[in-house]
């Protein structure tokens, strides 16, 4: 047995759940006797009680009770990525340096593992090592089904600059996103505080004024097709979870493909647009580790493309992603 130890977050385990950091650090603790712990006050972070679902970030300290060896068989080795999948992640590689790589998150791919998460690239991230000690490292987080630009550190420094960039709100984030209807006015700033709410559909939030956490993004209308659907540039200004699904939906304009949001008014009737959620990460403004700043853009993935194509709307109307001010709104 070993006696109570405190350990730090590190940079790239920011924004990951206290019961997966756990499974991260000690795979052989149950999940009961890891809620056992969470109920008797045993599992602090930062001195405080805290809940399996609570997001850590970095410099926390998560106090860890003794450690008893347990009669529960042992933890099960991650199940294998399928076939050719390195490969493929090798090939959405659109920018690499030696401190940083990019690349361009395909719709479906979980970031990080989970229950019934068998997929995901924090178990891939290996094939991104090209010849380096040091495993990538994430820094930030994309939801499974939406795309784009996803950042890794290659070393621990470059992961402390990035994310301490991240929390001083010096990166900028551009999305893409098609909704369904017209947002009025057509360019704005929705400043909506947001809170997780349980429920059996997974991870969830929804707008509480009193005891959410602050939630602001800057959108604008590029085109629209009539009163059916409209091209937002959305620029979120927190990093909530959810929160661009949230916000739109707010607006009463859901994107689409978006059914835990917006319900049956997120999918357009007829055919010609695909079901597919339809937001997009498409580019990333950021200070770079070794100086100067990086910026990197990703491409409309497949299903986007097609709805832009049969909607008639034009990618270069919406101009270079950080031409508008910071303060366009």
């Amino acid at each position: 047995m070993s006696g109570v130890r405190t350990i730090p977050v590190a940079p790239d385990e920011a924004d990951l759940r206290l019961d997966r950091w756990f499974r991260r650090h000690f795979p052989d603790v149950t999940h009961a006797r890891l809620q056992k712990w969470l109920r008797t006050g045993q599992v602090r972070v930062d001195g405080r009680r805290a809940k399996a679902g609570v997001r850590l970030e970095s410099g926390q300290s998560v106090r860890v009770p003794p450690l008893v060896a347990e009669t529960a068989p042992p933890a099960k080795a991650p199940p294998a990525p399928p076939a050719g999948a390195a490969e493929a992640l090798r090939a959405r590689v659109i920018h690499r340096d030696a401190h940083v790589i990019a690349i361009d998150k395909p719709p479906g791919l979980a970031v990080q593992g989970g229950t019934g998460t068998r997929h995901h690239l924090d178990a891939m991230l290996d094939a991104l090592r090209y010849g380096s000690d040091e495993r990538p490292r994430l820094v930030h987080r994309l939801d499974k089904d939406t795309s784009g630009v996803l950042l890794l550190a290659r070393s621990a420094a470059a992961a402390a600059k990035l994310a301490a960039a991240f929390r001083a709100k010096t990166a900028r984030k551009v999305y893409w996103a098609a909704v369904a209807g017209v947002p009025r006015p057509a360019r704005g700033r929705i400043d909506l505080a947001l809170a997780k709410v349980p429920g059996r559909v997974g991870e969830r939030v929804a707008p509480a004024a009193g005891a959410g956490k602050k939630a602001v993004t800057r959108y604008r209308v590029v085109e629209k097709a009539g009163r059916k659907t409209a091209w937002l540039v959305l620029e979120p200004l927190t990093g909530r979870t959810h929160q661009l699904r949230a916000h739109c939906a707010a607006l009463g304009t859901p994107i689409l493909g978006d059914g835990k949001y917006g319900g049956r008014d997120a999918f357009l009737a007829g055919g010609g647009v695909s079901r597919k959620l339809h937001l997009h990460a498409r580019a990333i403004r950021i200070p770079h580790p070794a100086g100067g700043v990086l910026e990197v853009t990703a491409p409309l993935p497949g299903h986007m493309a097609a709805t832009w194509n049969f909607l008639g709307f034009d990618e270069a109307a919406a101009g270079e992603p950080f031409a508008e001010p910071e303060g366009y709104d």
